[in-house]
């Protein structure tokens, strides 16, 4: 059981404070009395009382966001509800945190649902870990390219969210550059591996130019370009490192798809320069 299991969100919510421990509070609401123990060790030992903090604020803004984003144009989309259920499916939760993310996603989508003090929080929580901003931005904008196109509305939000939590605008639409060729390519290559399963090997494989994309860069890019920009997005996606920066363990499964997505774009590209 991961950290997140076993400390219940109500007494959590507590020891947080904010609006965010409000949030989770109320996501878990009748456990609120429950594993005082918990938070007594959590008090008891400062560095990892930080790291659960930083965790549990990571959780609960993720989904209380993501919820907020998919009513930005005034209605959630069967899409939009699909993305959250299969963020939650991907990161394994079990039954009772499922319902946590669920109630979080609800409360969200409220009209006065606090965001720029769920942000400031966020922020305060995390300080200087920008790594965590980062993901987050990416889990909040692959959700919100669920029906495959960012809706003006989302995407003044999401700018607005980088802005609130001073994470660059510049890497947020590099972010999205990526993010909508991994789609391409990901659908691409599933396709290519559904026909290799019936056609012979010259069959059509996932588009060159979606690869290159997937990871920044350039067709006319040197070899050595290429591969600094392979291990930078590898670096900035390892799961190991994100841990230690206080991602939660149920999101580093996130982390380990992307690293598979991105070890096959370079893949695709290293075939073809013959690296």
């Amino acid at each position: 059981m991961t950290w997140l299991g076993k400390v219940v969100g109500g007494t959590f919510g507590f020891l947080m404070g904010g609006p965010l421990g409000a949030l989770l509070g109320a996501a878990f609401g009748h456990q609120l009395d429950r594993n005082l123990d918990e938070v007594e060790l959590l008090e008891s030992d400062g560095a990892a009382g930080v790291q659960y903090r930083v965790q549990m604020a990571f959780f609960t803004a993720t989904f209380s966001v993501m919820g907020h984003i998919a009513k930005a144009d005034g209605r959630v989309s069967e899409a939009e509800i699909d993305a959250a259920r299969r963020v939650m499916g991907r990161m394994e939760l079990p039954e009772d945190l499922r319902r946590t993310a669920i109630h979080l996603y609800h409360q969200g989508k409220r009209a006065d649902f606090p965001l720029d003090a769920a942000l400031e929080q966020f922020r305060q929580e995390c300080q200087k870990r920008y790594a965590l901003f980062r993901v987050f931005i990416e889990i909040q904008l692959e959700a919100a390219l669920a029906d495959g196109v960012l809706h003006r509305s989302a995407e003044q939000l999401l700018l607005r969210i980088c802005d609130r939590l001073n994470f660059s605008r510049f890497e947020f639409y590099a972010m999205r550059a990526r993010l909508e060729a991994e789609r391409r390519f990901a659908r691409h290559s599933h396709r290519a591996r559904q026909r290799a399963r019936r056609e012979p090997p010259t069959a059509r494989e996932p588009s060159l130019a979606d690869a290159y994309a997937v990871l920044g860069a350039s067709a006319s890019a040197s070899d050595s370009d290429i591969k600094r920009a392979y291990r930078r997005l590898m670096s900035q996606h390892h799961p190991d490192k994100l841990a230690a920066r206080g991602v939660p363990e149920e999101m580093l499964r996130l982390a380990t798809e992307k690293t598979q997505q991105i070890r096959r774009a370079y893949d695709a590209i290293a075939k073809a320069r013959k690296l």
